[in-house]
Formats: structure tokens, C-alpha cells, sequence
């Protein structure tokens, strides 16, 4: 029941275990050594919890959702930076929620073009 609440009202939120214990809040980063996250939890006021849940929804509905929160909201989010957790991420699982990963946006598409060059004949 709680998980669906967190899904459809918060879909940028993150359940994230690691070392047996259940932290929510938002990834920031994920690549195969290191998984970066703000834990809600770790906010000392409501004022901050309540910013964290804004900055939150706007970078959910006016990114691309694939550059990270606390660079496309990077003067907005340095108030939450204390609450910033870096974790090993092979002990890492992702219980719900969405992961950004830096590496992904280096990766493009390249379109391959085959040239054929035929030699003409000078008769």
C-alpha cells in the first residue's frame, strides 16, 4: 500500500536497501562502484523535506530525467547536501523507483554509413 502511494504520488522517489536497512529519498548517481542518494530520513526540518519533494518534481517533469538532480537543480539543492549518502553498489538493491547514471548520457547512437567506391573505366 505504501509503496503504490510512493509510486503514483512520488514517482521520482527511490527505495534503495543496503545494509539491511530501507532508505528513501532520491538517487542521484548510480554506476557499478558507487550509488549516491539524498535520504529523506536524513533531513533535520520540514522545511528541507518539503524543498527536497519540490526540487524533486520539477526535475522529474522538466528534465530528461537522465541528467542527475543535483546537477539540473545544482544552486537549489546545495541546502540538502548533508543529507547525501554515497554507498557501495554491489550491496546496492533498488526496491522501487527510478536510478540516474551519468555514463548513460556518453553513450550515443552511432549511425554507421557504408561508402562503396567504384572505379570507372576510361574506354
Amino acid at each position: 500500500m505504501l509503496t503504490k502511494d510512493i509510486q503514483e504520488k512520488f514517482p521520482f522517489v527511490s527505495v534503495v536497501s543496503y545494509g539491511g536497512a530501507e532508505y528513501v529519498g532520491i538517487v542521484c548517481n548510480q554506476d557499478q562502484y558507487i550509488t549516491t542518494m539524498i535520504v529523506y530520513e536524513g533531513l533535520h526540518s520540514e522545511k528541507h523535506k518539503e524543498q527536497l519533494l519540490e526540487l524533486g518534481e520539477i526535475w522529474w517533469w522538466e528534465s530528461n530525467r537522465m541528467i542527475p538532480i543535483n546537477i539540473f537543480l545544482r544552486n537549489e539543492i546545495t541546502d540538502l547536501k548533508y543529507a547525501m549518502m554515497t554507498m557501495n553498489s554491489k550491496d546496492v538493491r533498488v526496491v522501487i523507483g527510478p536510478t540516474v547514471n551519468l555514463n548513460n548520457l556518453t553513450l550515443k547512437r552511432v549511425k554507421r554509413k557504408s561508402v562503396q567506391l567504384i572505379r570507372k573505366d576510361k574506354n
